[in-house]
C-alpha cells in the first residue's frame, strides 16, 4: 500500500475516522471485536535486517531534512537537529564585563533538581564537601517523576549484569560505550540496596524477593517498580532526604552561563534567579550538570513527555566551556504517548502495560508489531502504520493505534489494570475513560535523548572539573535506550559524580572566576560568521508567556 505521508489516513481502513464528529466508542468496537482471536497470535520480533530497513525508512533520526551540521564547536560538521544546532551555536544571555564577585561558595555545587541532581547532592553531602542544588524550578520538578515502567538491575536469581550489558549493548545498536555500560549494570545491585535502605516501596513478592518484571528489548525480567509510578516514588524519597540532610537548595535558579579559570577548568556557574530578577553568582570547585533533556524544543514538532524545564540547557553550557557532545544525532521517541483526549496529548501510556501483555492494534484490528520489541522498532511500527493509512484519526486531525488496555483484565482477571496501574486509571479517569474497560488511543511521543555529553566513567567531561549526569550526559545508551535504564542511569552516575567531585574537593583550592571560555567561544562564532540573534540556554520553553517590554517609565 503506498504511503499517504503522515497524518494522511485511508478512509477505506480507519473506521469513520474522516468523519466530523469522532464516536470513541464506535472506533473502539474493532478492538473488542478482534481480542480473541489476537490472544491465540504470537507476532515474532524482527530480525536484523528487517529491524534496521524499518527504522531506517520510518524513524525520525533518518529524516534528514531535520538535521544540518553545527557550523563550529568541539561537534563542528557533526549533524544534530536543527533545534538544537541553533541554542548550541547561540550567544550566551551574560555581558563579559559582568561582575564576577560570589554571592556563594562552596565544594560542589549541583545543578538539577532531579534523580541525578539529588543522587549527586546526597552523596557529595555523604563525605563532608560543602554542597549547593540549584534548580531551574523546584525540587523535584524533572523527567524522573514521571518514569513509570521501572528500573532495570539485574537482581534476580537468574539474571546477571552480564545479561544486563548485553540486552543494552543490542538495544543501543552496538554503539553503547561499553566502561559507561560495564559499570552502570555492576553498580546496579548496590543502588537498589541503597534506595531501599532510604526508604523506596518497591513491589515485594510474597516470598519476600523483590517483584521483577519483563521489558521490552530484555530476554530476563530485570524490571524494579512501585507500581506504575517508580520514578515518583524515588523522587519521593530522595527529595525528603535531601530536605532532611538540610542541603543548601537554591529553587527557581536557571543556569544560564558557566566559569572557568584560567586553564580552562570549571569553576563554578552564573544563575538568573527567577524569582528576583537578579544574577547569581557561584564559586564552585566542581560543577555537576544534571539538567536532563530536551523534549521541550519539539524537535520535528512532535509532542513530548517531558517537564516543563527539559529545554538541553546543559548541552548549551558544556558546548560553550569546550565540552565534546556524543551521539547529539539520535533521540528516542516512546512508543505509546497520548493522542486522546486532546488534554493528555504526549503523555506517556506507560510501557508497563505492553510488559503485561496489552496489544497495539492498528484501525484494521490487527497486531503489528511484537510489543516488547525495543523502543526504536516499536515506535518505527506506529508510524509505518499511521504513515501508510492504517491508523485512526481523531477529530483534531491526530492519528495513532490503539493500546489494547482491557486485554489486561482479561488475560489476568478482573482488577488487574486497577491494581498494577492506578495512576494511569486516574489519569484517564479526569476525563471519563476507563482503561481498564476501553482501549487507548496512542502514537509516538518525544521522550528521550540518548546522546549528550560525554563523560568518563566518574562522570567527568574533557573539562576538567565539569561533570555531567543523567540525561544530559551521553555515550552510556548509544543509538537506542533501554526501558528502565535512564533511572538506573541517573542514580549510578549522580552517585559518582558527586562522589569524585567531592573527594578532589578537600586537597583544591577555588579556581579564578573568569569568562575566558565565553570569550573564545565568540570570537569563534564570528569567525564562522554565526550572527543567528539566538540565546541560549532557553531556560523555558518557547511557548511560554512573554513578560511586558518595560518603558522608560516603567
Amino acid at each position: 500500500m503506498p504511503s499517504a505521508g503522515l497524518g494522511q489516513i485511508c478512509p477505506k481502513t480507519v473506521l469513520r475516522a474522516e468523519s466530523e464528529t469522532m464516536d470513541i466508542h464506535a472506533l473502539q468496537q474493532i478492538v473488542h471485536q478482534t481480542r480473541d482471536a489476537r490472544r491465540k497470535q504470537t507476532i515474532p520480533k524482527f530480525s536484523p535486517a528487517d529491524r534496521d530497513q524499518l527504522i531506517h525508512k520510518y524513524h525520525p533520526d533518518y529524516r534528514t531534512s531535520a538535521y544540518r551540521p553545527i557550523r563550529f564547536g568541539p561537534n563542528a560538521n557533526d549533524k544534530t537537529v536543527v533545534e538544537l544546532a541553533a541554542l548550541l551555536e547561540g550567544d550566551s544571555s551574560i555581558a563579559e564585563n559582568i561582575d564576577l564577585t560570589p554571592h556563594y561558595t562552596t565544594d560542589v555545587l549541583v545543578v538539577g533538581g532531579g534523580g541525578a541532581g539529588c543522587a549527586a547532592a546526597l552523596h557529595a553531602h555523604g563525605t563532608g564537601a560543602k554542597v549547593i542544588l540549584a534548580t531551574k524550578l523546584r525540587l523535584g520538578d524533572s523527567n524522573s517523576v514521571m518514569a513509570q515502567g521501572g528500573m532495570q538491575i539485574s537482581v534476580a536469581p537468574e539474571d546477571s549484569p552480564v545479561t544486563h550489558f548485553l540486552d543494552t549493548l543490542k538495544g543501543g545498536h552496538m554503539q553503547n560505550d561499553h566502561e559507561l555500560l560495564k559499570v552502570m549494570v555492576e553498580d546496579g545491585p548496590s543502588i537498589a540496596k541503597w534506595l531501599i535502605e532510604l526508604g523506596v516501596l518497591f513491589d515485594w513478592q510474597a516470598d519476600g524477593n523483590l517483584h521483577v518484571k519483563k521489558g521490552g528489548g530484555s530476554c530476563k525480567p530485570r524490571l524494579l517498580t512501585c507500581s506504575d509510578y517508580t520514578g515518583l516514588e524515588i523522587m519521593r524519597v530522595l527529595k525528603d532526604e535531601v530536605l532532611n540532610q538540610k542541603i543548601q537548595l537554591l529553587e527557581f535558579c536557571a543556569a544560564v552561563e558557566l566559569l572557568s579559570d584560567d586553564h580552562g577548568h570549571c569553576t563554578g556557574a552564573i544563575f538568573k534567579d527567577l524569582d528576583n530578577h537578579r544574577q547569581v553568582v557561584v564559586a564552585a570547585k566542581s560543577v555537576i550538570l544534571a539538567t536532563g533533556g530536551i523534549g521541550r524544543l519539539h524537535i520535528q514538532g512532535f509532542p513530548t513527555s517531558n517537564h516543563y524545564g527539559a529545554t538541553g540547557d546543559g548541552l548549551c553550557l558544556s558546548y560553550r566551556m569546550g565540552a565534546k557532545l556524543d551521539h547529539i544525532d539520535t533521540f528516542q521517541y516512546h512508543p505509546s504517548g497520548a493522542v486522546y483526549p486532546e488534554q493528555l496529548i504526549g503523555a506517556l501510556v506507560t510501557e508497563g502495560i505492553r510488559s503485561e501483555g496489552g496489544h497495539l492494534v492498528n484501525a484494521k484490528g490487527e497486531r503489528f508489531v511484537n510489543e516488547l520489541d525495543t523502543r526504536d522498532v516499536v515506535s518505527s511500527s506506529i508510524i509505518r502504520e499511521c504513515e501508510e493509512g492504517r491508523g485512526i484519526r481523531t477529530m483534531s486531525g491526530r492519528v495513532g493505534v490503539w493500546l489494547d488496555t482491557p486485554l489486561l483484565d482479561a488475560e489476568h482477571g478482573p482488577g488487574t489494570v486497577e491494581k498494577h496501574f492506578p495512576a494511569m486509571m486516574m489519569q484517564f479517569e479526569r476525563f471519563g475513560i476507563d482503561i481498564s474497560k476501553d482501549p487507548v488511543l496512542i502514537y509516538p511521543t518525544l521522550h528521550y535523548q540518548n546522546g549528550g555529553v560525554k563523560i568518563d566513567a566518574n562522570s567527568e567531561t574533557n573539562v576538567k572539573n565539569l561533570f555531567v549526569a543523567g540525561e544530559a550526559s551521553g555515550g552510556l545508551h548509544g543509538r537506542n535506550r533501554l526501558m528502565g535504564n535512564s533511572l538506573l542511569d541517573l542514580m549510578v552516575f549522580g552517585k559518582r559524580s558527586g562522589l569524585t567531585a567531592a573527594s578532589r574537593a578537600g586537597s583544591m583550592p577555588q579556581g579564578k572566576l573568569t569568562l575566558q571560555h565565553l570569550r573564545r567561544f565568540r570570537a569563534e562564532a564570528k569567525q564562522h560568521g554565526s550572527s543567528s540573534g539566538v540565546i541560549s540556554p532557553m531556560i523555558l520553553p518557547a511557548y511560554t508567556r512573554k513578560e511586558p517590554e518595560r518603558t522608560a517609565n516603567g
